[in-house]
């Protein structure tokens, strides 16, 4: 029960976290332990179940196809991170940070891994995706409409 608990728990690393080793190219200094691909999918379900209120708000943007007509899905499992929304057909991650995301050489080290797989990461923080929701919608869409490189 009480590993069930953790594992349910939010992290200030949104998830991403366990008792595995880490990569090779991963050891060293602030290496972090890999969780099993179906403990990242029960964390996953827990935080669609559970999003925060950026994330509802996101994803009231996003859901049904309503940003010219992409469709994305929500707290996705790309091994061995979960990314809050992403767009398959483009290529692009959208992340939803709070003050935990300041200055985060984790999150430098997973959008380095993201972009290696060829996505694209959008980051927004939380009081812009709730006081700026239109300026946010519009950085989206300026991404979704651009050429790819």
């Amino acid at each position: 029960m009480k590993e069930e608990r953790a594992l349910l728990s939010p992290s200030p690393l949104a998830g991403e976290g366990g008792g595995r080793s880490a990569p090779a190219e991963w050891e060293g200094e602030g290496a972090q332990v890999l969780p099993t691909p179906a403990e990242l999918l029960a964390r996953a379900k827990w935080m669609r179940a559970n999003p925060t209120e950026a994330e509802r708000r996101l994803w009231s943007m996003l859901r049904a196809h309503r940003l010219i007509a992409y469709k994305f899905k929500r707290q996705q499992v790309i091994y061995p991170y979960i990314v809050d929304f992403i767009c398959l057909l483009a290529r692009l991650i959208i992340e939803a940070d709070g003050s935990q995301h300041a200055d985060n050489k984790d999150d430098a080290r997973r959008d380095a891994f993201l972009r290696k797989q060829g996505f694209c990461v959008l980051r927004f923080w939380n009081n812009d995706v709730l006081g700026r929701s239109a300026g946010v919608a519009e950085a989206i869409y300026a991404a979704l409409t651009q050429s790819p490189p």
